[in-house]
């Protein structure tokens, strides 16, 4: 309608390329593309047609149908031929009221780019020209069009082969001549490219096996740490090999792998590793080498994980030679039988542990003693000539940390790098740094760091610049998948969108085999991933990397960004900056990128809680004895004798209530059990499981007439049933997402009864431990505390962009998102009964605040922060969060929190805040002082302190923030912090120097905290 309104007008026909020559004038202003019907749409609920206007846009959620296929004979998911619609939007951002006003503008904009363009033009040519050139750019693809597919039509849309792309260093020349560009790049750093080092063996390999390296690896000299490490292990001397990503660490255990099945065909081996897609790739890369040697073809690998079918484990069992697997099946389900393992197990000549540096905090502390308990297996059935190799990214005292997991002491350290390397350029972006912006464009959704880090990453790709897109939420990781098949289908580059694929957790398994056969294949231009695929899976020859927002850690960095140039070729690594302040801090003081030394990995094998865990379980699979001291540490004859059943030879059983699997009680990576089931009911009668998600997910995103997001596709949930824990969906493609409106308390059990909750049977529990703090009259407390989580509503929400956004901060939603509807839904709380401890605020200093106008809840989460951050194993304890919405929200809230510092293990079996609490005034001390002595003002990672045994480390985050704040640290206070941690202390502090606050206020969320009665018989613990 508007179109024949405009031809109406103009008398004549209304032509793209006329059109497209408003889009060349004011690029940043004019939207003109095509995008679905659907997303004209404001809800998705069906209109009544009696009340509908006849002239409304269809809002109804309408049935899929098929999908498309692609140049490469696959499916293109959720690609539906779908009508588009071809739409003129200008993006403004004028608060006028008055509609002449607005022409006036748009007017003059456009008569100061024709100014501007005439003045540009050089001597000789003319305007006209230069302007329709430019515009034929911007004519839009209609994607519906089955010729979209055909990009080889139009040469300018051939994607170069990754083999003839251009140079890393002429894409960033192209980069700062586009007019998207204004000056986001921040800093660049550039690596020289690195020569390799060869390295001899002491034994010269067989011929077949150089045949079986040359054949399927092209392999004929091996790198100086590959020959060293091998070296070693044929020695029998237990290896760990700490070198760069992409350094053929693969091969220092495959090939002495090789040597023992030749020596002897009964040999077997179990190779362990993190993830299933690492497992599989290689599973893959041994596959092909066994193969490529003579004599061992016949040799059987098999894949042993929670995927694989019942029915099949009893032949791998008996027909295997090798075995890949992880730590949660050799916990769960070899050890527990070893009887049907026993003769696998004693002819093990080999374990590899790959991507050893994953293996840290509680996680870690469970493997060191599944791995104790696999080495007295072992040595029960005889075989106690088992090597042990392990292969990290670059950590600091690579040995140290192997010897801690493994519980032995002849450790072969190999630390030099003999891979070579390209040349490879470091950027920071940041998306808030564009000097020259326009302040009447709204830029609609057009601006913000996953905006810009989809731009750079198409911006690559169609110039074959093969490119991952780390994103460090799944969410995150959806959204921008959702985008880039928005921007790529507007612009008709569905052969582009036919070579992206998202990969995260959680997919089902035949959708993470499809993903890594196309990755792994060499298939796709793109990935968008969380840090599923940061570990060393092998998935083709990458050249770019994008990190949306900094990840969790600087070895996280670096390891992220080691995934490109993987083959010796020019790279780049691209840190997006978030609006988050750790991001702010690197864009800042980006020398502490590549110049910070790595942290120390904290592994604790002397808590007693996981130890005497395993102890169970070990007792179940072979009676103990108190010889077995030796294996398990200096602790268990006081733990078998106060835990476990002893018999009347002496030996030692599990306790009755761990039977009859004890290894079931145990949850090593502290994940919940409970899973929800999410079905994709869009077809009826053809049910398809989609996901299995963790049910402390799933009360954030499963909630009806929410918006799930799968592959960067939308569903609508359609049911929930909490009681059989299956979510109902149905696929519609909507132009919004849902934020729930949620809560979380968390409180000492015993507080609850003061809550004005209804239909709540509570239990109070009560103070079990009390801790003084030294030379203060002040206590820390432990016991047991409540952490209920209540989702009440949804938001429906236009456009994010921003991991702001994501994590609920409100101040980010004005960047251009719009909140479409608010709704109230009804879902049961998500309860859990954790342990934890907490320091109650000082009644004094609170008054003290008060005077001084600072915000309680700022004081009391950056307190928590700095608490946690001098503590080693602070991954795996949790504190309650502040939110923004509620912290600055004018209005008064219902929800009063006690002025406490609280902090709970993350898990409802985790022992760490047992741990922390045994340490609480120690690190408080630590934490102070490094508030106090770092002269930032709001924050930084500066701070560090001198390592002071097993509970104390260089911190990792900065002073009072902290890269797992599930709110971005945006409620935070330095000062206030730091007069908490004083008031806790006993610490002098001077009120005149305290200076009045003039920072964000909002309503008082804060109140005293109560005391919480102990249990009789709590003495108070000296310090």
């Amino acid at each position: 309608m508007i179109r024949s309104s405009a031809e109406g007008l103009l008398k004549r026909p209304l032509e793209l390329s006329r059109v497209a020559e408003l889009k060349a004038l004011l690029p940043d202003v004019v939207e003109f593309a095509y995008i679905p019907r659907s997303d004209l749409r404001i809800h998705g609920e069906a209109v009544s047609q009696q009340n509908k206007r006849s002239n409304s846009p269809d809002f109804m959620l309408h049935p899929q149908s098929s999908a498309v296929d692609t140049p490469l004979g696959y499916r293109l998911p959720g690609h539906e031929e779908e009508e588009h619609v071809l739409v003129l939007e200008f993006a403004e951002n004028f608060r006028t009221i008055k509609s002449g006003n607005l022409v006036d503008k748009r007017n003059q904009r456009f008569k100061d780019a024709v100014v501007e363009l005439m003045k540009a033009t050089p001597e000789g040519e003319v305007s006209v020209d230069l302007l329709q050139a430019a515009a034929r750019d911007h004519i839009p693809v209609n994607p519906s069009a089955k010729k979209a597919l055909l990009a080889n039509e139009s040469q300018n849309l051939i994607i170069p082969e990754p083999k003839d792309r251009p140079s890393i260093d002429d894409i960033l020349l192209e980069i700062q001549k586009q007019h998207w560009y204004k000056n986001q790049i921040a800093d660049r750093r550039a690596f020289k490219e690195k020569v390799a080092i060869e390295g001899l063996l002491a034994e010269p390999l067989s011929h077949t096996i150089q045949q079986a390296l040359r054949e399927s690896r092209n392999i004929t000299s091996l790198y100086y740490h590959q020959a060293a490490a091998i070296n070693a292990i044929v020695q029998r001397k237990h290896v760990i090999v700490s070198t760069s990503t992409a350094s053929g660490k693969s091969v220092i255990y495959q090939v002495p792998l090789l040597k023992f099945l030749e020596e002897n065909s009964n040999a077997t081996a179990i190779l362990i590793y993190p993830t299933k897609a690492l497992a599989q790739d290689q599973r893959t890369a041994l596959e092909q080498l066994l193969c490529a040697c003579p004599g061992l073809q016949h040799i059987k690998v098999a894949t042993y994980d929670g995927d694989t079918p019942q029915d099949h484990r009893r032949t791998i069992r008996e027909t295997a030679s090798v075995i890949f697997t992880n730590f949660d099946m050799l916990h769960a389900s070899i050890l527990p039988h070893e009887e049907l393992w026993r003769t696998f197990i004693k002819n093990i000549k080999l374990v590899a542990v790959d991507e050893l540096h994953y293996y840290s905090n509680l996680f870690g502390s469970h493997v060191a003693q599944i791995i104790r308990r696999f080495r007295r297996i072992c040595a029960a059935v005889g075989n106690q000539r088992v090597v042990f190799v392990s292969c990290s990214a670059t950590i600091s005292k690579p040995s140290q940390h192997m010897k801690r997991l493994f519980g032995v002491e002849d450790v072969e350290e190999i630390v030099e790098d003999g891979a070579p390397s390209g040349k490879k350029d470091y950027l920071v972006w940041d998306p808030f740094n564009v000097k020259d912006i326009d302040s009447g464009v709204a830029k609609l959704g057009q601006s913000g760091p996953t905006w810009e880090a989809i731009n750079l990453m198409i911006f690559l790709m169609i110039r074959g610049v093969r490119v991952i897109l780390f994103c460090k939420f799944r969410k995150a990781c959806e959204l921008a998948m959702k985008a880039l098949r928005q921007r790529l289908s507007a612009e008709g580059r569905l052969d582009v969108l036919a070579k992206v694929m998202p990969y995260r957790g959680g997919y089902s398994q035949e959708d993470r085999r499809r993903i890594e056969y196309e990755a792994f294949s060499g298939h796709l231009l793109g990935i968008v991933a969380t840090n599923a695929l940061e570990l060393g899976v092998d998935i083709g020859v990458l050249d770019a990397v994008i990190m949306l927002g900094f990840p969790f850690g600087i070895a996280n960095f670096r390891q992220q960004a080691g995934r490109a140039g993987r083959r010796s070729r020019d790279s780049l690594a691209v840190l997006v900056a978030e609006d988050l302040p750790i991001d702010r801090n690197y864009v800042k003081f980006p020398d502490k990128l590549y110049n910070r030394p790595m942290d120390d990995l904290s592994v604790d094998i002397e808590s007693k809680v996981v130890i005497e865990a395993h102890l169970q379980c070990a007792a179940h699979e072979m009676p103990l004895s108190k010889d077995d001291a030796f294996y398990f540490g200096a602790s268990l004859g006081e733990l078998c004798d106060s835990k476990l059943r002893k018999d009347k030879d002496g030996w030692y059983h599990p306790h009755p209530k761990f039977l009859p699997y004890p290894a079931k009680h145990i949850s090593i990576r502290g994940a919940d059990d409970d899973k929800y089931t999410v079905i994709d009911v869009t077809k009826a009668g053809v049910p398809r499981i989609i996901e299995e998600i963790e049910l402390s997910r799933a009360i954030f995103e499963l909630y009806e007439g929410g918006v799930f997001m799968h592959q960067g596709l939308t569903f609508v949930v359609k049911e929930v049933s909490h009681d059989t824990k299956v979510a109902r969906l149905v696929r519609a493609d909507v132009n919004w997402i849902t934020k729930s409106r949620d809560y979380t308390q968390v409180l000492p059990r015993d507080i609850i009864h003061h809550l004005d909750w209804t239909n709540r049977n509570v239990d109070a529990m009560q103070t079990h431990r009390i801790k003084e703090i030294a030379r203060s009259p002040h206590r820390a407390y432990f016991g047991r505390v409540d952490v209920t989580t209540v989702v009440f509503g949804f938001k429906k929400i236009r456009c994010v962009w921003t991991l702001a956004d994501i994590l609920s901060i409100s101040k980010s939603l004005s960047r251009g998102n719009k909140v479409l509807d608010i709704v109230d839904v009804d879902t049961p709380p998500y309860e859990r009964q954790v342990t934890g401890f907490w320091f109650d605020v000082p009644k004094d200093l609170l008054g003290l605040l008060k005077e001084k106008h600072f915000n309680l809840a700022e004081a009391i989460h950056s307190a928590s922060h700095a608490w946690m951050n001098r503590f080693a194993l602070s991954p795996d304890l949790r504190t309650e969060c502040k939110a923004a919405e509620k912290e600055y929200n004018k209005e008064e809230s219902q929800r009063k929190r006690p002025a406490r510092l609280i902090l709970y293990d993350a898990s409802r079996k985790g022992s760490v805040s047992a741990q922390a609490f045994d340490h609480s005034g120690e690190v408080l001390r630590q934490a102070h002082d490094t508030v106090e002595t770092c002269p930032c003002e709001d924050g930084c990672d500066k701070c560090k302190s001198i390592s002071k045994g097993s509970f104390s480390l260089l911190i990792i985050f900065p002073g009072i923030h902290s890269a797992t704040c599930s709110e971005g640290n945006v409620v935070a206070s330095k000062m206030g912090a730091l007069l908490i941690l004083k008031a806790l202390l006993n610490l002098d502090i001077d009120a005149d120097s305290v200076a009045t606050q003039f920072g964000s206020q909002g309503s008082e969320t804060i109140v005293e905290a109560t005391y919480i009665r102990p249990l009789d018989g709590v003495q108070v613990e000296p310090a």
